[in-house]
């Protein structure tokens, strides 16, 4: 992979500019996080050059400067069906929409390998698409391991393709209900960050200046005394993206404790126990691959997750 250095990437760190540039890539290609000791490790090594020439991770980038990174791939991991209850939708020859439960990590890392959603879909349906490597086969977009509702897979290679185009190409729609902390007055508002991975911390992101560009739109549906419900809609699809961004805002999400939940944990909030972030994918609208057909999935109240449901009644019966 290669990438010319622009404007703002001059005078950065090698070691800082790898891990945060190439982060997703190396996610996809390794299954596993590019940290920044195993992007030092990898520039020690001679698998990154700067105009073709190796550097210290020390090495300041600038204007204009050819970064390399050839990704090594790691040994595959194991990956086995395992009978893992699924809340199927919908479901052809093309496609699964799925509503996932919390707690259920999409795909397996270096981490942990039992308990995934790839091997419980290889339970219920051994034919999944595997453009995206073995451990994340079928998978088209992800949902964090704490955060339920609906996801889109595909079945076959073809299918995978048209849907993640439609992804990037902002075809698809994909909607969020979650409860933040503290009122937010606008009725509308949108979130323009760009996003970057921590550089001691493997998962959690950071709103910077130069990172990968991450838009959110929101609604607020309900405001509460000291909460307020709302409805996101992701423009792009970054890691952790409406968590970090309604943190940035000081609102971060009840129960999301990595994004600042726990300064907020206060009076009725303290009596509050959640699995985890209030954040549910309740709506889901795209193309189908082979009809041409668009598909409409939303989860009414009867269907949403109990940590949401809690949330509200508490909410609603001190408001």
């Amino acid at each position: 992979m290669q990438i010319e250095i622009a404007q703002n990437g001059v005078n950065k760190r090698l070691d800082n500019f790898i891990t945060e540039a190439f982060f997703d890539e190396y996610k996809i290609q390794t299954g596993d996080d590019l940290t920044r000791s195993i992007a030092q490790k990898n520039i020690t090594e001679g698998l990154v050059l700067v105009n073709k020439k190796m550097q210290k991770p020390s090495y300041k980038l600038k204007m204009n400067d050819i970064v390399d990174f050839e990704i090594k791939k790691t040994e595959e991991l194991t990956i086995k069906p395992k009978n893992i209850p699924l809340d199927i939708v919908f479901e052809d020859d093309d496609l699964i929409v799925l509503n996932k439960q919390k707690g259920l990590i999409v795909h397996p890392t270096s981490k942990m390998e039992e308990d995934n959603l790839v091997s419980a879909l290889l339970f219920h349906n051994k034919k999944l698409s595997d453009i995206g490597g073995i451990i994340r086969q079928g998978i088209v977009h992800r949902l964090d391991k704490n955060t339920s509702g609906l996801m889109l897979i595909a079945k076959n290679n073809e299918a995978h393709k048209k849907l993640q185009k439609d992804i990037q190409d902002k075809v698809t729609v994909r909607k969020y209900l979650a409860v933040c902390y503290g009122t937010i007055n606008d009725d509308f508002g949108t979130i323009n960050k760009p996003l970057v991975h921590y550089l001691n911390k493997t998962v959690k992101m950071n709103v910077a200046d130069i990172g990968q560009m991450a838009v959110t739109h929101y609604k607020v549906l309900e405001r509460f005394n000291g909460a307020t419900f709302l409805e996101l809609k992701l423009e792009t699809g970054r890691t952790h993206q409406i968590r970090c961004h309604l943190s940035s805002i000081n609102h971060p999400l009840v129960g999301d404790d990595l994004y600042g939940a726990k300064g907020f944990q206060k009076g009725i909030f303290k009596t509050l126990k959640t699995q985890g972030q209030v954040l549910m994918s309740y709506y889901l609208s795209f193309t189908h691959p082979t009809t041409g057909e668009i598909m409409e999935f939303i989860l009414d109240d009867k269907n949403y997750h109990p940590d949401l449901i809690k949330t509200l009644n508490l909410l609603r019966s001190i408001s």
